[in-house]
């Protein structure tokens, strides 16, 4: 509830906005040294969400996030130089990976992980580039250094928070698995449809990717797909929006999957001049159910759009070290939750109507607390002492900074004519 009414992750604004009956010590005390099992508390309110609800099986979906960090960062973990999307340049921050479940009545996160990139790693591959350019051969480039477990990629990561879920949750039937060209892997898509028995895996492969035409030859995506007309059709966005779209299909062995039988669909958007291409493990789906499936994954973005704006973590969050960065997502995942139970959204859901954005769902929660609060005031036995105190407390609680904008009893340094430099100058 804090981090609802202040919308961030900072123990001064939590006591400053319960007027003192939460102080920041004990706060953070609890936060750091209560002995409370973190690691099993989004997984029980997981379970809770789906014996609310009473979901049974959903689609799981994956994606990353970063967050920016001052240039010196040492007592925050897994900092390292991030790309940064929208200028071409590269910051400092952090990385996380997102497992959420869309299900026919609700959706949310299930799970989260830090990403660190092997710095080995990372510096061949920086050299590695700049030889490449320069025109030298592979063979005498310096070979890849071999990959350090410590150090684990996205798509283990997620492997590994796949598995956590399967096992936490045998009862969840996975339908499907959706993630970007980041995990259009062979080795990925096998180990989760191991995870979820069979579960229909949906990534995307780059146009440059091998696959085997009718002719025996390996030939690449976008010349393959060229050599035919597409096909238009209409495609149901998340079961509302219609849009006009451009299609084609095929079963194909792709290269890089070993030459794994894969359903690969290329798509277009109307106004779209290229393709981009889904690749699908079980062959037996329809090809308009795979792109139908697939738009499923822009919920992902929009649920990291909630947490980044309103759920706490990311707008203010200087808790330190493994436990602080760990234990303070978890709390703010812990919000996203605690606004499913609200009890308009719950009805709202229950009765298969849409939900309300989690932006209007604190308006109201903020609104239902100041109502709380002067409804107390004016129900007692004595209002006025009441109210007035309610004031005390108010104006005690709020702060005072000195502002750096005002010169009032700062020393602004002598600023008049020297007498003897204008004789001088005269001269």
């Amino acid at each position: 509830m804090g981090i609802i009414a202040t919308g961030m992750l900072n123990w001064a604004a939590f006591e400053r906005r319960s007027l003192g009956v939460h102080s920041q010590s004990q706060l953070r005390w609890m936060f750091g040294w209560a002995k409370i099992k973190w690691e099993l508390l989004l997984t029980a309110s997981v379970m809770n969400i789906l014996k609310t609800y009473g979901i049974t099986s959903g689609t799981l979906v994956v994606d990353d996030s970063d967050k920016r960090r001052s240039k010196t960062t040492k007592c925050i973990p897994d900092a390292h130089k991030i790309k940064d999307k929208r200028t071409g340049g590269y910051f400092n921050g952090q990385e996380l990976i997102f497992l959420i479940v869309v299900s026919n009545k609700v959706t949310f996160p299930v799970g989260v992980c830090f990403y660190a990139p092997d710095p080995i790693l990372s510096k061949w591959n920086k050299e590695n580039k700049i030889l490449k350019d320069q025109g030298i051969a592979a063979k005498d480039r310096p070979k890849k250094p071999v990959p350090n477990p410590a150090y684990p990629t996205k798509p283990t990561l997620t492997v590994q928070m796949i598995k956590e879920f399967v096992q936490a949750f045998p009862s969840f039937k996975v339908i499907a698995v959706l993630a970007d060209a980041l995990y259009g892997q062979s080795h990925f898509i096998d180990q989760v449809r191991q995870l979820t028995k069979n579960a229909q895996v949906v990534t995307q492969l780059k146009n440059s990717q091998l696959v085997k035409s009718k002719n025996g030859k390996w030939v690449a995506l976008k010349t393959y797909f060229a050599r035919q007309e597409g096909v238009k059709a209409t495609l149901i966005i998340r079961g509302g929006k219609k849009v006009n779209i451009t299609i084609l299909s095929a079963r194909l062995s792709v290269k890089a999957h070993d030459g794994k039988r894969r359903f690969v669909v290329a798509l277009k958007y109307e106004g779209e001049t290229k393709y981009r291409f889904l690749v699908a493990s079980d062959l037996s789906w329809r090809h308009q159910d795979i792109a139908q499936l697939y738009t499923l994954r822009w919920l992902v973005e929009v649920f990291i759009q909630d947490w980044k704006g309103f759920e706490g973590w990311n707008q203010l969050a200087k808790q330190q070290g493994e436990k602080g960065s760990t234990r303070g997502v978890i709390l703010s995942l812990l919000c996203d939750h605690l606004l499913l139970h609200h009890p308009k959204q719950t009805a709202l859901l229950k009765n298969k109507q849409p939900g309300m954005p989690v932006g209007c769902l604190i308006e109201h929660l903020n609104a239902e607390a100041l109502v709380e609060t002067i409804r107390k005031i004016v129900t007692d036995e004595k209002p006025l002492e009441k109210f007035k105190l309610f004031a005390e407390n108010l104006y005690e609680i709020l702060p005072e900074r000195q502002s750096k904008k005002h010169m009032a009893g700062r020393d602004l340094g002598r600023m008049e004519a020297t007498p003897s430099l204008v004789c001088q100058i005269a001269l």
